[in-house]
């Protein structure tokens, strides 16, 4: 058996009705491209492969690989991509809808999702992520952890929290806890945002300041009278403004 390689983050699942509640709520059909980002030790890939017959994966760790490719021969046609995933292009998997599930390392998670955001082919993402991270993910304006993230992800995708996995169902166990999302890309969003790379770029400028007036984050494209104009109150803070502000913004 492959042994754990921290430095990949690795955290494999290995509770029965976990899985199963993950299978069932990525709900794979025979014919569906399914991408699953690091597969480690075949706990979702399997029962993937079973339901759908055919499943990409992208596992960097080379001896995972070897070794997942022995599980799955004779149950489905497996395509191995050992790549780091955050240089992947997904486009290159096939025809839209693609369904992009997994259990993601947690040091790469956010990095990962801003990576993804940018392929308009994913079209459903369901991720085990660190419930810090899921939370940020789903919050609205004005809570603690309302960001850059939330922002990033909401402007794109619905976020649905479907529930919290404890640390027991993982070997090793992580520090942390641990909880799964879901992703629904909104096809009209992409029309909505006239410059993704600006929309990006200006919603970094604003969380870099995140406690001062949004005003100061937004000095090279706004002054206080253009704020005021476009309904955005100057003395507001980040993380009071909602998605469709930014949007608003960028656009402008």
């Amino acid at each position: 058996m492959a042994p754990v390689r921290r430095r990949f983050g690795q955290h494999f699942l290995r509770d029965a009705a976990i899985v199963d509640r993950i299978i069932r709520a990525i709900d794979p059909r025979p014919g569906e491209r399914i991408v699953e980002i690091g597969p480690g030790r075949g706990a979702l890939t399997i029962p993937l492969l079973r339901t759908a017959g055919e499943l990409d994966v992208v596992e960097v760790d080379r001896d995972l690989a070897a070794e997942l490719v022995e599980r799955c021969e004779g149950i489905g046609r497996l395509n191995l991509v050992r790549q780091d995933v955050l240089t992947v292009d997904f486009a290159g998997f096939g025809p839209a809808p693609l369904k992009v599930v997994g259990n993601l390392p947690y040091n790469i998670s956010t990095p990962l999702l801003f990576h993804l955001l940018g392929f308009n082919q994913v079209g459903r993402m369901l991720f085990m992520l660190q419930k810090e991270v899921v939370d940020r993910i789903c919050a609205g304006p004005g809570t603690p952890e309302y960001g850059r993230l939330s922002v990033m992800v909401q402007a794109r995708c619905r976020t649905e929290k479907l529930f919290d996995v404890g640390s027991a169902a993982f070997s090793p166990r992580p520090k942390v806890a641990s909880a799964v999302v879901r992703l629904t890309a909104m096809p009209e969003a992409a029309g909505r945002i006239r410059d993704f790379n600006l929309f990006t770029e200006l919603v970094r400028a604003a969380f870099s300041a995140r406690r001062k007036k949004v005003s100061n984050g937004l000095k090279p494209w706004f002054d206080a009278g253009q704020l005021e104009e476009l309904g955005i109150p100057p003395g507001a803070r980040p993380a009071e403004l909602s998605v469709e502000d930014y949007i608003k913004l960028s656009n402008s």
